[in-house]
Order: structure tokens, then C-alpha cells, then sequence
């Protein structure tokens, strides 16, 4: 391995452990504010974020220029509204005790993305491949067939979400950042009006008097874009089969924070679905070693 690669490796691992542990502890601490507030700062702060470091690295040309193509701005908008479903349901399942399920969806969101590839982008299915998607649907209707109560819904809004996120996204050649820049700012006057109506029912715990938690609440803007450019910058330097296995650092961690640290509940049938849910994945991630 040269030391580029050795590079991609670590920002990818840092990015995957920076949304897996430092992102679950800080969502959850700061989630008893209520996740509606807390998604509207999420999305507020990650755009001001945004605007800082597209001024300190001199991008405003690059954005004004992205900002001429209508086709772009229409697919960012599709996109900034996708993730913003994700931000919103991935903080939902943080502020309920669902981190778990949220887990079942980064699972078995890079074999959703496989299906999506394949459809989408006539991406060619192998055996395993194949295999890896028919078992994620045996384990979800297992929960439907067995438990509809155990039906990790917000796990699959976050797998679809995030999926279709990464599918638009991949239909446009743009920055990382600068693509990001303008989905924020297509979320953030709705974020802004939502904090208008809170803070107008004296709901707000961003203020003034409060300064200690409004500095904490800040933090979800890096807390959100730090972890981005660290993952995609390893993608652009090793590439998309090695980063998908090193991706499973997220879920795995955030699974053993929900069930280990958190104490939330994890049924019979939740474990039997999560148990097909590892093996397609094994499978998975065998047939991308193999290719890689």
C-alpha cells in the first residue's frame, strides 16, 4: 500500500468513526431540546458552515458558476431535500432511542444503493450481489410477517433517503462542498421559519440567556460537514469498493452505542432480521474484497 492510499484509508476510517461514535454522543446529548429544534439547527448551522469554508478556500467563483446551470440547481434541490429527510429521521431515531434501527438502515444502505446502480445506471448484478439484495427483503418482511410493531421504518426511510441521496448526487458533477452549499441553502429559509414559529412559542432553547447550550447547538454544523469531507475525500483518493467496507465502522458503531451504552430494546425478531442482515452484508463485502 503507498502512502496515498494508507491517507485514504485513515480519512475514510475518521469520517466512518466520526458519524458511528462522536455524532451519536453529540446528537443525543443535545436531543433532549426536541428534534425538531434540533434538526432546524443541524440545518441552519451546517449551512453558515458552509458559507465560512467556501469563503476560506476562495470557491464563490465555482459556486456562482454551478449556480448558471438550471439542471443542476433542479437536481440539488431533489437531492437537498432527501438529506434533509435523513437529517431529520436519523435525529428522530437519536432523540427516541431508535439508534439501532437507524443502524439497520446504513446497513443495508450500500446493497439498497446496489439495486438503485442496477436499475438507474444498468450497473451489472452478480450472484452475490443478487443474493446480498433478496436477503435484506427476507429480513424486512420477516419484521412485516412477524412484528409489524418491529418494523425499523425509521431505518429504512434513512437506507432510501440517504440511497437516493447518493443516486442524484451521482448524476451531477459538482464539489462535494459546493453541491452541499446549495442544498443548504435550499433547506435553510424552511429552517429558519420553523425557528421563527419556536421561538415565537417560547419553545426555543437556542437564546441568548443560555449561551453555554447555544455554542453546544452550534457545533451541529461541523458536527455534520467535518465527517463529509473526511469520507468523501477518501472516497476520491481510494475509490468506492474500498471505502463501502470501511463505511460499516458507522453502523456497526452505532448499533453497539444503541444496544450496549443506550440500553434500547432489541427484540427476538429484530435480532433474527439483523442476524440476515450481517450475512447478506458479509457477502457483500466479500465480493467487493474480491474485486478489489
Amino acid at each position: 500500500m503507498n502512502k496515498e492510499f494508507n491517507k485514504g484509508l485513515l480519512l475514510t476510517s475518521l469520517g466512518s468513526f466520526w458519524w458511528g461514535f462522536i455524532g451519536v454522543i453529540y446528537f443525543e446529548y443535545v436531543a433532549f431540546i426536541g428534534h425538531v429544534e434540533l434538526v432546524v439547527h443541524r440545518c441552519l448551522w451546517t449551512a453558515v458552515m458552509l458559507v465560512f469554508t467556501t469563503t476560506f478556500f476562495s470557491k464563490w467563483k465555482i459556486f456562482i458558476l454551478e449556480t448558471k446551470n438550471k439542471k443542476k440547481l433542479f437536481a440539488l434541490f431533489i437531492s437537498g431535500f432527501l438529506i434533509f429527510i435523513n437529517w431529520s429521521i436519523w435525529i428522530y431515531a437519536v432523540a427516541t432511542e431508535r439508534i439501532i434501527d437507524a443502524s439497520f438502515g446504513y446497513f443495508i444502505m450500500p446493497i439498497i444503493s446496489v439495486l438503485l446502480g442496477n436499475i438507474f445506471f444498468k450497473e451489472e448484478l452478480n450472484k452475490k450481489k443478487i443474493l446480498s439484495i433478496i436477503l435484506v427483503f427476507i429480513s424486512i418482511i420477516i419484521m412485516i410477517i412477524f412484528n409489524l410493531k418491529s418494523l425499523p421504518w425509521v431505518g429504512l426511510i434513512v437506507a432510501l433517503s440517504w440511497a437516493f441521496y447518493n443516486l442524484v448526487r451521482k448524476k451531477i458533477d459538482i464539489d462535494t462542498d459546493i453541491g452541499l452549499l446549495i442544498e443548504s441553502l435550499y433547506i435553510f429559509p424552511l429552517a429558519l421559519i420553523v425557528f421563527y414559529f419556536i421561538s415565537k412559542s417560547g419553545l426555543n432553547d437556542f437564546n441568548l440567556q443560555n449561551p453555554g447550550l447555544s455554542l453546544l447547538l452550534l457545533l451541529a454544523g461541523p458536527m455534520t460537514v467535518i465527517p463529509l469531507f473526511l469520507y468523501v475525500r477518501g472516497v476520491e483518493i481510494i475509490g468506492l469498493g474500498p471505502t463501502g467496507m470501511i463505511f460499516y465502522i458507522t453502523p456497526t458503531l452505532q448499533f453497539i452505542l444503541g444496544y450496549f451504552y443506550y440500553g434500547e430494546d432489541f427484540s427476538l425478531v429484530k435480532f433474527g432480521s439483523f442476524i440476515i442482515i450481517w450475512i447478506a452484508v458479509i457477502i457483500y463485502l466479500n465480493d467487493l474484497y474480491e474485486k478489489n
